[in-house]
């Protein structure tokens, strides 16, 4: 049987198609029922004539449950009073399942509730639309760095040694008594694959044990992350300004009605253009000491120490656009950032932290090539230089200058959604405290 999705309608105007879907909600009056049909790409209302259908069909179409599976048949019209909006004349119905009572209502229910339901919650029009956004974005990374002379290379999810400490890990049985860790960034290994194709890109799940429960953070996220042959700090940060351009721009392009859905103001997100603010730490640092002695910031910076969630909402509210925060003290970096030249007390990175106290969507920078530099890190983060032996091979033939950054698909799309938790960012979360469904 042929079908049409909800989301052609318009194109199938005083046409009789047939819908698969779902009943999402119905309302009655007197010889008139309304039944809203879901097909996963949208939703329509159906219009049922007692008069004009039989018997069958109209008993039928009442004792619809909420989520019954279905297949309707029908003439698609345009909505007499809404412009733009169609509307089906209900000809044929077949009830696939009558579905059980549907556990969430249009009550309000807890986010504990809705979280054990999940499987469920992503029905509603809400992570719907979230998740649209997410794919639009996941999309865009694709066809930016595709487009870009970046090649795609999959990095392992097992991994023998972490790349930023191992507190932070997942670790798991390997084979004889061996054991391995959950991968917490593909960096290392696109240091590999740059030497070898200049210009590429990973992109798959990592895995961060961090004790965490704020809204931005899961246990288990997805992650892009470029890296690039013969590429300086500056090299990097017009990289990511033009990536995050990009990506704003085609949902602002494709997914306009998923924003409205959520209320989204999107003339905030119409202001990210390039170049964006670039500000040192030393003058972040600053700022925010300012802001205290205004009474702005509860607590007084100290210069040398990582900004937490409160700092990093402080600056990016200073700027309508995501500002780049550089050059932060070595001692609160990875092991294999470059010092900086002039000042070998700072490190060769960025963090991009998103306006409206999204907080930091991108993290990179500068990698070290040196590798007496290199050895020296390994051993005072307290990390096995066995581990590293592939790593450090790569500064033994042929070293060079590189650098990339990373970038949280949840944490960018909590950001361009406008919605309060990454919780609803991605399909299943993984949290501190959830591992199911």
């Amino acid at each position: 049987m042929e079908q049409t999705y909800i989301r052609d309608i318009a194109n199938h105007v005083g046409e009789v198609v047939t819908i698969k879907g779902w009943l999402y909600n119905i309302r009655s009056s007197g010889k008139l029922a309304f039944p809203q049909i879901r097909d996963g790409s949208g939703i329509i209302q159906g219009v049922v004539f007692k008069p004009g259908v039989d018997e069958k069909l109209w008993n039928d179409v009442n004792t619809l449950t909420q989520e019954s599976s279905l297949i309707v048949k029908g003439e698609v019209r345009e909505h007499p009073k809404q412009p733009g909006v169609f509307e089906l004349d209900v000809k044929e119905l077949e009830i696939v399942h009558l579905a059980e009572a549907y556990p969430i209502t249009p009550k309000e229910h807890g986010v504990e509730f809705l979280m054990d339901n999940r499987h469920l919650w992503l029905r509603s029009q809400k992570q719907h639309a979230i998740l649209s956004i997410r794919a639009e974005i996941i999309r865009a990374v694709r066809d930016f760095f595709d487009s870009n002379g970046f090649l795609l290379m999959d990095t392992p999810i097992f991994t023998p040694a972490a790349c930023e400490g191992t507190t932070n890990l997942f670790e798991v049985n390997y084979f004889d008594d061996t054991s391995a860790y959950l991968t917490q960034s593909g960096q290392l290994y696109n240091e590999a694959t740059a030497a070898a194709f200049g210009k590429v890109y990973c992109f798959g799940p990592t895995f961060r044990a961090e004790k965490s429960k704020t809204r931005r953070h899961l246990t288990e996220f997805w992650m892009v992350e470029p890296e690039v042959a013969y590429a300086d700090l500056d090299d990097v940060m017009s990289l990511a300004e033009n990536f995050i351009t990009f990506i704003v721009h085609r949902v602002l392009e494709n997914r306009r009605k998923e924003l409205a859905e959520l209320e989204r103001d999107v003339t905030k997100l119409e202001l990210i253009e390039t170049p964006f603010p670039r500000l040192q730490y030393d003058d972040a640092v600053k700022m925010l000491q300012e802001g205290f002695a205004k009474g702005e910031v509860e607590n007084n910076f100290v210069w040398g120490g990582d900004f937490g969630a409160p700092d990093e909402t402080y600056l990016s509210n200073k700027f309508e656009r995501p500002v780049m925060v550089h050059r932060y003290p070595a001692a609160v970096k990875a092991f294999y950032m470059k010092p900086d030249p002039e000042r070998p007390d700072l490190a060769m990175c960025v963090d991009v932290l998103a306006p409206e106290g999204y907080g930091e969507v991108i993290g990179g920078g500068q990698r070290a090539e040196d590798l007496q530099y290199l050895l020296k890190q390994i051993h005072e983060h307290g990390l096995p230089e066995e581990a590293f032996d592939w790593y450090l091979d790569l500064r033994k033939y042929g070293t060079f200058p590189h650098g990339g950054f990373g970038m949280g698909i949840e944490r960018c799309t909590a950001w361009l959604c406008g919605i309060e938790h990454i919780r609803e960012t991605i399909p299943f979360p993984r949290m501190l405290y959830r591992l199911k469904p």
